[in-house]
């Protein structure tokens, strides 16, 4: 991976580096804290990877979330499907996101509601929000979501690319016909709490499930339309159709399988029918082999991101839209290769005509005011 291309340095890049000046930046989604753990020299070691300095190799570090404009970052306590220790590896990543607030003070604060990404951005930092990315984190004990939420975790993602043993995923056979009796428990327990629910990774039927039973708002952290792009882990018409009218949230992401179509069917081969990758292939030698018969990967792009962006605005209106890029350390699209480039968005929809109050409720005003109303709902 190489550092972002130069972006477009039109009066639209300016006017959005303006804007961004005045109103905070969130993220829904970063899997930095699975790539520090994944570093075969850090292993975990924020002393060894220092992320003040620039990471070339990957998407993530100060440098570039500063250039970024961020004020708001929620970094996933990421846990692998059917992994033996799913509870000890989930508060290993939390142990490790708290340590990224110990080391660097100076750039982040811990982000525990929505007042802290108004905070963050007054003194130039940025709120840190911990969330768990797959629910067999609890390993089916319904009270380690009190436990987590002590620890300061404000968001989990119910699932992650495989069914377990009480949600079914959008990439897997299902198992439940959607939410078991006990994630229908989760729910009501994280609405207690004030937890946020996130339905990416999920089925549509859990999704369904969710939006019947949840008494607060939910979000998609990192997902997209599945009418512009056919991946499963995209969110359908008829889902979207309900967002709206629960007050909810779908944050578009940068994956380029879930952008490109194009991408997304040069994939193909090498993906199940639920598009996952079978357990056991050879990738890099699967892709290599689709390269010498298709030719070349198709590139998402920025264009084509936007095209997500208003695609969903125009369906669930735009007090329903949000930016969830799921940097994870892989291939990005054209125009948003890391941290640095949240402005090209914003840059890119001025020059679609997009005005600064749309503008805003995208960058943070929406996931703002969920935030609130599940804190809300949870007082009640």
């Amino acid at each position: 991976m190489v550092l972002a291309a130069p972006p477009l340095a039109d009066a639209a890049y300016e006017k959005a580096l303006a804007l961004l000046a005045r109103v905070p930046l969130i993220d829904g989604h970063n899997d930095l804290p699975f790539v520090v753990r994944l570093d075969r020299t850090a292993k975990g070691d924020l002393g060894v990877y220092d992320l003040g300095k620039l990471h070339p190799e990957t998407d993530t570090d100060i440098p570039r979330m500063q250039a970024g404009k961020l004020a708001g970052q929620f970094f996933a306590a990421y846990v692998p499907p059917n992994h033996p220790k799913p509870a000890g590896f989930a508060l290993a990543q939390i142990a490790l996101m708290r340590r990224i607030w110990e080391h660097h003070a100076d750039v982040f604060r811990p982000g525990l509601s929505a007042d802290d990404v108004e905070a963050a951005k007054k003194e130039g930092r940025i709120a840190l929000f911990m969330t768990i990315e797959n629910g067999s984190a609890l390993d089916n004990e319904l009270d380690a979501l009190d436990a987590y939420w002590d620890l300061g975790v404000r968001l989990m993602t119910l699932c992650h690319n495989d069914s377990h043993d009480w949600c079914d995923s959008a990439t897997d056979a299902p198992r439940h016909n959607g939410l078991a009796a006990f994630g229908k428990e989760v729910i009501g327990r994280m609405n207690r709490l004030g937890m946020i629910v996130d339905l990416a990774h999920v089925s549509p039927k859990v999704m369904h499930d969710v939006l019947d039973i949840s008494q607060a708002p939910v979000v998609w952290s990192h997902s997209n339309a599945f009418s512009l792009c056919d991946h499963p882990r995209n969110v359908p018409d008829d889902v979207l159709d309900r967002v709206a009218g629960k007050d909810g949230l779908v944050m578009a992401t940068f994956v380029p399988d879930f952008i490109s179509q194009a991408s997304r069917d040069w994939h193909r081969p090498a993906k199940d029918q639920y598009g996952k990758t079978p357990e056991g292939l050879d990738y890099r030698k699967a892709e290599a082999e689709i390269a010498r018969t298709a030719g070349p990967r198709p590139k998402a792009t920025l264009a084509q991101y936007c095209d997500h962006v208003e695609y969903l605005a125009k369906r669930i209106g735009h007090d329903h839209i949000g930016i969830g890029s799921d940097f994870f350390g892989g291939l990005t699209p054209e125009g948003i290769e890391d941290a640095s480039t949240f402005p090209a968005v914003i840059a890119e929809l001025i020059r679609r005509g997009w005005s600064e109050e749309n503008l805003a409720k995208l960058a943070s005003g929406n996931m703002l005011r969920v935030m609130r109303a599940v804190a809300s709902a949870a007082a009640r």
